[in-house]
């Protein structure tokens, strides 16, 4: 492999890093419900922290103005404010620092010459998706600053998967800019890896709902849910319009959570099978097989969450291993998909640098 396309994946997989811890702190944040301490969008200045007492007061003045204040927090002392807010100004600045991440080295590559169009358009498009991803927070934040003690769920849900597209977008265009690739497969191994994908990013939205609702505080029981396998009817859809049900009311939408949940693992299962009779062997097969047991395991995480109600560590772990199922699963679609000539995103030799 070239040696700048090697340093070009290089800068993908620690951008993918970055934007994945990045996914990690927000979980923390949202567990510690800090969210919602800093209540100013302000991309330059907001990097330095509140540097004296008043500076502090001041900040915990502006807390002191918003719902959640009032209704949850009426009474807390600045020191258990400092706690909230350093949450959410860690994530903040790390939302900073994976901009710079991408948007620095790739300006460097492009001078050199080293990205050819249409890497260069993959490229710009991620970039894109991340500076939405800022607006996208703040947006979630402002839901929390006036009527609400809480962010909206539809904003949290629509921050994480959008997270989850920008990491996806960054791991699968680091795999295309790989030289070898693997085997032919049958054409049904791929499409059951990009139903899987579809899959998967739907549990994520779905999940970030159960947690935009705390959801997961109430019905802690498995594999029954309100005292049955499938709730009643009348309880799962008595809101108006119906629609409404699959957002907004929670044992609708835990259970929802739960029955994807089973889908996703038969579906993953499945295909690990089908990949193994197929193929016999090699690292298809064994991707898969990591694939199903990757779903096996956050699965059962997912009902330790539950059962736990939501024990930040537990929860926590259940949010990190989504994010590996969404990147072994992106990783195997992007590796299953031959490249053509005329899709290459890189050139299929080094470009000369510019001196």
């Amino acid at each position: 492999m070239p040696n700048h396309l090697a340093a070009i994946r290089f800068w993908l997989a620690l951008v993918a890093l970055l934007v994945f811890t990045l996914v990690i702190v927000g979980g923390a944040t949202r567990l510690t419900e800090s969210g919602l301490s800093i209540v100013e969008w302000k991309p330059v200045t907001g990097v330095l922290p509140p540097l004296s007492d008043n500076a502090w007061q001041a900040e915990f003045e502006k807390y002191q103005t918003i719902p959640q204040y009032a209704q949850r927090n009426l009474g807390m002392s600045l020191s258990d404010f400092k706690a909230i807010y350093w949450w959410e100004w860690t994530h903040r600045l790390l939302g900073r620092v994976v901009g710079a991440a991408f948007l620095i080295p790739f300006l460097w590559f492009l001078w050199r010459g080293w990205v050819g169009p249409r890497l260069r358009l993959h490229l710009w498009g991620i970039f894109g998706l991340g500076a939405l991803q800022g607006a996208v927070g703040w947006w979630m934040v402002a839901s929390g600053l006036a009527d609400r003690t809480e962010v909206s769920q539809y904003r949290l849900a629509t921050h994480l998967l959008l997270a989850s597209l920008i990491l996806a977008a960054l791991i699968w265009t680091r795999v295309r800019l790989r030289s070898p690739t693997d085997p032919a497969v049958h054409p049904r191994i791929r499409t059951s890896a990009a139903v899987l994908l579809g899959l998967v990013l739907v549990q994520i939205y779905l999940g970030a709902l159960v947690a935009g609702l705390r959801a997961g505080l109430v019905y802690n029981t498995w594999p029954l849910i309100d005292g049955a396998f499938i709730p009643d009817a009348n309880r799962l859809w008595f809101d108006v319009p119906l629609w409404r049900n699959f957002f907004e009311n929670a044992l609708t939408v835990q259970f929802n959570h739960r029955m994807m949940a089973y889908f996703l693992w038969i579906c993953a299962v499945a295909h690990a099978i089908d990949t193994w009779v197929t193929m016999k062997r090699g690292p298809v097969v064994a991707n898969a097989l990591v694939i199903a047991l990757a779903v096996t395991f956050q699965a059962t995480i997912g009902v330790a969450t539950l059962l736990e109600q939501f024990d930040p560590g537990i929860a926590l772990l259940h949010q990190a291993s989504a994010m590996l199922v969404l990147a072994f699963v992106v990783g195997r679609i992007a590796r299953l998909t031959p490249v053509r000539a005329d899709a290459r995103i890189s050139p299929p030799l080094p470009v000369p640098s510019r001196r």
